[in-house]
């Protein structure tokens, strides 16, 4: 390999390899920060109620403590109460440098996130392959006089695990839905296709589409 394309496929090698482990690494972090802070807050309240040390406890604390804020998160007065949190959070000048991104990236990835991703599509390029990706957002195109309105649609294509790939607009009617959950798209992309299940169904676009 000349020495040219050899620090070329380094540098694309290392910025993949960062821009996956860093959101992992910082999860990972987080994760045992608040471990390790439920842990020693709750740990000596535990022994002095039952008077020896279990052990286990302050993962089962963290735990509950995580699936309370999903409920809570889950609510309409505590999304009021995540959002303000949200706009102090944000205001912090290097806090924000690396919450902001990791935020918007695990909501993108979040089940629960309307805007995120909607569905697993299909859609055929102009070679003639096939794209599997995930739809995440439709728009409408004024193609200008004569041409009217064309119903588009943002379509996601992974090109690492989850964290990299390419984004694509097509016609919406050039889509295509398989009978295939957004768990199981991220499953398929995760596992390098293996997860595909050995047939699925593929519908049309029902008429003609205009997003709102």
């Amino acid at each position: 390999m000349p020495a040219p394309q050899a620090i070329l496929w380094l540098r694309r090698r290392f910025i993949t390899g960062f821009f996956v482990a860093v959101p992992l690494i910082i999860s990972v972090a987080a994760l045992l920060w608040v471990f390790y802070l439920i842990d020693d807050l709750s740990g000596p309240v535990y022994d002095r109620f039952l008077g020896r040390h279990v052990a286990g406890l302050g993962v089962a604390t963290t735990v509950a403590f995580v699936l309370l804020v999903g409920v809570v998160a889950s609510n309409v007065l505590g999304k009021r109460l995540l959002a303000r949190a949200d706009v102090y959070l944000e205001r912090i000048p290097v806090f924000r440098t690396v919450y902001s991104p990791v935020k918007q990236l695990l909501r993108a990835f979040s089940p629960d996130n309307e805007s995120g991703l909607k569905r697993v599509v299909m859609v055929q390029d102009a070679t003639g392959a096939t794209r599997l990706g995930f739809l995440t957002k439709e728009f409408v195109a004024d193609l200008g006089p004569g041409q009217g309105l064309q119903a588009c649609a943002v379509v996601y294509v992974p090109t690492n695990n989850l964290y990299l790939g390419d984004v694509f607009v097509y016609p919406f009617d050039a889509l295509r839905f398989p009978d295939i959950s957004v768990e199981e798209g991220v499953r398929i992309f995760l596992t390098g296709g293996m997860a595909m299940a050995d047939r699925i169904s593929a519908a049309r676009p029902a008429g003609r589409h205009l997003a709102s």
